[in-house]
């Protein structure tokens, strides 16, 4: 299973995507604490919908099974899984350990 420090990995991996298509003076400040989705969030939908696929890939090449993170469990959380990288580590981390 992946641990926390590959599933981060991952996420600022795929936001490191985003600002290879961005010039230089569009960057995205990326880190752990970084704002997906919300107030004060760095991605419009179109680069959030890129980072979603983008993670969805990954973990399921390296976990080696598929996972889902915009289902209708993820949807009705009370805290949006997409606040920011950490709260999408942990949301990873519980699909991970439910489909174990």
């Amino acid at each position: 299973m992946l641990n926390q420090d590959a599933i981060h990995a991952i996420i600022l991996q795929a936001l490191n995507n985003i600002n290879d298509e961005r010039g230089p003076d569009e960057q995205l400040a990326v880190g752990l604490d970084t704002r997906l989705f919300g107030a004060d969030a760095v991605l419009d939908s179109l680069s959030l919908v890129s980072v979603i696929v983008d993670v969805e890939g990954a973990v399921s090449e390296q976990a080696g099974r598929d996972i889902s993170l915009t289902d209708d469990r993820a949807m009705s959380q009370a805290v949006s899984p997409f606040t920011d990288v950490r709260s999408l580590t942990a949301y990873i981390e519980l699909l991970l350990s439910e489909k174990a």
